[in-house]
């Protein structure tokens, strides 16, 4: 399960395995950026610390270490309240779900 880039696409190596389960992983992701922007409309950072934590920890159990890195990042940035960074981050998180390209191994 290693990360590598090639041209603008991010190709994640994932186990066969979990093939099946990585659609719908990726989809609640992409929802993830929605509820992230309005927690942080509302100024709730204690739900952004919660969506941060949640994605850390999925991420590297289906093989997004990078994921887990932003889930991380975010999460850091909730609990120090930094609006700026949540919201750059916000937008890493969307880059990489549109970049990524899944090898399965």
């Amino acid at each position: 399960m290693k990360n590598s880039v090639k041209s603008d696409r991010i190709v994640v190596k994932i186990d066969a395995e979990i093939q099946e389960a990585i659609p719908f992983f990726l989809e609640l992701r992409k929802k993830n950026i929605a509820d992230i922007m309005t927690a942080l409309d509302g100024k709730d950072y204690e739900q952004v610390k919660r969506l941060g934590h949640n994605i850390k920890g999925s991420g590297g159990s289906y093989g997004f270490d990078e994921l887990s890195r932003i889930g991380q990042d975010l999460e850091k940035a909730a609990l120090s309240q930094n609006e700026n960074a949540m919201r750059s981050l916000t937008g890493e998180l969307e880059h990489y779900l549109a970049k990524v390209e899944i090898v399965y191994v």
